[in-house]
């Protein structure tokens, strides 16, 4: 059985729908959720003329391997109807691999651990809250030591469950 940990986020359309249909599609196709953060709201990263993300954080457990697990994930993208037309643009749903156990993966259409997820609050923050002691296999810290050394200023806010239901 295999781990990976994937974070969820977007910003067009329903979003705490888009991340409700993303979790069933991961779990009917991908794996079983072992974990999922709170929703947290963060601006948006590279092209700032956009709405604010809702972002959450997921631990799985998958018999797939990474790569076969890459294309399940984009397969789900699709099915909810994210279109890629522009790096770091406005999406209704992002799935992306974090870590896959600890493996190291240099390919052209996938790497991990995700080369920049240790920049960016909105990957660490919900991360933080399910996986603190996650080791990342190149950079030998805890997501939780990233997460407190992360140059990155924009703030991740948790969403009050209260709000979530809405």
């Amino acid at each position: 059985m295999n781990t990976a940990i994937l974070l969820i986020g977007g910003n067009l359309g329903d979003r705490i729908a888009n991340l409700q249909k993303a979790i069933q599609y991961i779990a009917a196709e991908a794996g079983e959720v072992i974990k999922t953060s709170a929703l947290y709201q963060t601006a948006p990263w590279g092209s700032v003329d956009q709405p604010d993300y809702l972002n959450q954080g997921l631990e799985i457990h998958t018999t797939l391997d990474a790569l076969t697990l890459l294309h399940t994930l984009l397969g789900i993208e699709r099915r909810i109807g994210r279109i890629r037309q522009e790096k770091w643009g406005a999406r209704v749903i992002d799935i992306d691999l974090i870590f896959f156990n600890s493996e190291i993966v240099s390919l052209p259409e996938l790497k991990l651990p995700h080369p920049r997820m240790h920049l960016r609050q909105f990957v660490l923050v919900p991360l933080n809250e399910i996986v603190p002691d996650y080791l990342h296999p190149v950079l030998h810290k805890t997501v939780r030591q990233l997460q407190q050394e992360c140059p990155d200023d924009l703030s991740a806010l948790k969403l009050n469950t209260d709000t979530q239901k809405h």
